[in-house]
């Protein structure tokens, strides 16, 4: 039997496909776009077409992100934290904190060591830091968003971007380049907002870390800048980061699928 999780979320929409065993058979991930119904049918088709299977053999689908309802044929919907949680444990079983910036929140969760959600903290409505944020920066500067991550290397690490609305940070931006600072600069000071936001959620479930081992999920952890800049800001914590940080929320679903379906 076979156990499909679906994350759509605001700007991805990712799919993985796990065996009775749990290993993970194909992922996908797929833009969201206005049409998030197409993404959940093109995510689905993804991942049956890579492991040569079709639907009706899939024992249970579960689905979670903003637009899990939009999932017709699913087992049921769960939220975001709770499948995050479950989704990160199968790639670091030690995690006791993740941090989970998407393409619109970010959130940090707690476990215990028994893996169990003991808190959480999210940002408010505002995408200040998260991949919408970063979205933005990436126009402004005139650069790919997926190169991002390695522009600030060499950077000396003294400019403050000041505002995290991204409207104004976006202004903020356009001015410094009118005035020459090079582009590893400020890039350089937006990834450490970023990370000065996230501390802040982190210190809202862990006020001290005491060891704990910290995770990071969604699509903004292929960020290698941003990460480091968590890390710093953490006091050198070491940040574990999965292979395909965006599929977390999708795998956690897939797992309870297989759960709550008797798998």
């Amino acid at each position: 039997m076979y156990y499909l999780g679906i994350d759509i979320g605001s700007l991805s929409s990712d799919a993985v496909l796990i065996d009775r065993d749990e290993t993970v058979l194909a992922t996908s991930v797929v833009p969201t776009g206005a049409r998030n119904q197409e993404a959940i049918e093109r995510a689905t088709n993804e991942v049956l077409q890579k492991s040569g299977l079709t639907k009706d053999r899939l024992a249970a689908i579960v689905s979670t992100g903003y637009g899990r309802n939009r999932v017709t044929d699913r087992l049921c919907a769960v939220t975001e934290i709770t499948c995050h949680a479950k989704g990160i444990l199968a790639f670091y079983p030690q995690t006791r904190v993740l941090i989970d910036i998407g393409g619109q929140d970010s959130k940090v969760i707690l476990l215990d060591a028994d893996g169990k959600v003991t808190d959480f903290a999210m940002n408010d409505k505002c995408a200040a830091g998260t991949g919408r944020f970063l979205e933005a920066m990436a126009r402004a500067l005139q650069v790919d968003i997926d190169e991002m991550g390695e522009l600030d290397k060499g950077a000396q690490a003294g400019l403050t971007i000041s505002s995290m609305c991204t409207v104004f940070a976006e202004s903020e931006v356009v001015s410094l380049i009118a005035n020459g600072t090079p582009v590893k600069e400020i890039v350089n000071g937006l990834n450490r907002s970023i990370a000065s936001r996230t501390v802040s959620l982190v210190k809202r479930v862990a006020s001290d870390l005491n060891g704990y081992a910290v995770a990071m999920s969604g699509g903004v952890a292929r960020n290698n800048g941003v990460v480091r800049a968590i890390s710093e800001a953490l006091g050198g914590v070491s940040v574990l980061v999965p292979e395909l940080p965006d599929t977390v929320g999708a795998m956690g679903a897939a797992l309870i699928a297989k759960e709550r379906s008797g798998g």
